[in-house]
This record gives structure tokens, C-alpha cells and sequence, in this order.
């Protein structure tokens, strides 16, 4: 015949139990961790999203300046839109494929740099005022980002002398849409 096991006095179960509920917050507590890191990745990602589309801009700009038609001034394009199709030649000059959106908003809320008679476009920026992740090791065409506390100071300009202090950008030259951002 079989005998009985003793019955397991509670106290042994109580310490089962918070045994269980440390291991539960430790599986919480790592997959919070994961989380943030993986908002980390992604937010790196953007940031070098910004600058791809930020350079390309800035290409487009100088190569509209470097395509003035014979026996004409260099000028900056008035709109964006003229990026994509160049107005001053007859057939279909293009000096960017499409529009890009803003990779940090997701919206073509591009602020604007505008020449000092506020005829052309110079630049863009973002409107964020997010604090960006990196801070340096920058290449080499925005090595002026280094230190920059908002993406609303990440400009990619063309024509304009930039420095490792800031580019030479007047307020008057900033987008009045972005509430005249401080970009130094």
C-alpha cells in the first residue's frame, strides 16, 4: 500500500508564488529595456533619413544654380516644385526625382531658407524641435550639426558659408511658417 505524502505546509507555496512574480518582473523589465533600445534603432534610422533627403536637397539646389541657361544669372529655384521640373528651360530639366517628406513629421512641412530678397530658396530645415540622438561624427557636408540641440538646427543649405559654429543664416531669411527657429 501507498502512504500519503505529507500535505506541503503554506508557507512553501507563498515563496513559490513571489518567486514567480520576481521572474515576471524581470521578463517585464527586460522587454521595456528591448523596447527603448529598439526606439533608439529606429530614431538613428530616421536621423540618417534626414540627412540622405537633407543632402539631397541641398544637391538639387546647387545643381539648379550650376544649370542657368546661357547668357543668364545663376538664380535659386522659388519654389521647391522647380527642383523637380526646371521652369527656365523648355524641355524637362530635372535636379531631384521627387519631393521628400520630412523623415522626423512624415509630412512635406519642410521649413524653408530663402535668399535675401526672399525670392529663392537656399535651404531647408526640419520644424522639430526633438533633441537629436547624435551628436557628432557627422559627414563631412554637415559637419556644422556637431553639437546642435534641435533637428530645427540641422540646415542643409547651399551658398551660405557654415562653419563648426553654425552656418551665416539671417532671421530674415528663415521661414516665417516655423516661427523664426533659432538656427545658428
Amino acid at each position: 500500500m501507498v502512504t500519503p505524502c505529507p500535505p506541503t505546509p503554506a508557507r512553501k507555496n507563498g515563496f513559490s508564488y513571489l518567486g514567480l512574480l520576481y521572474i515576471i518582473a524581470l521578463i517585464g523589465l527586460s522587454a521595456a529595456t528591448t523596447v527603448q533600445l529598439g526606439g533608439i534603432a529606429q530614431r538613428r534610422q530616421v536621423e540618417d533619413e534626414l540627412i540622405f533627403v537633407g543632402l539631397q536637397y541641398k544637391q538639387a539646389i546647387r545643381a539648379y544654380f550650376e544649370a542657368a541657361p546661357n547668357g543668364t544669372t545663376a538664380t535659386a529655384p522659388s519654389r521647391l516644385e522647380d527642383l523637380l521640373r526646371d521652369p527656365r528651360f523648355p524641355g524637362a530639366k530635372r535636379h531631384l526625382r521627387k519631393l521628400y517628406e520630412d523623415p522626423l513629421t512624415g509630412q512635406m512641412d519642410w521649413c524653408l531658407i530663402k535668399t535675401e530678397d526672399g525670392r529663392g530658396i537656399l535651404g531647408i530645415y526640419s520644424p522639430s524641435q526633438e533633441t537629436p540622438i547624435r551628436v557628432d561624427h557627422f559627414p563631412d557636408e554637415v559637419f556644422h550639426f556637431k553639437g546642435k540641440t534641435s533637428y530645427a538646427q540641422w540646415v542643409f543649405v547651399y551658398g551660405v558659408v557654415c562653419t563648426d559654429s553654425g552656418c551665416e543664416i539671417t532671421r530674415a531669411q528663415l521661414d516665417p511658417r516655423c516661427g523664426n527657429q533659432p538656427v545658428p
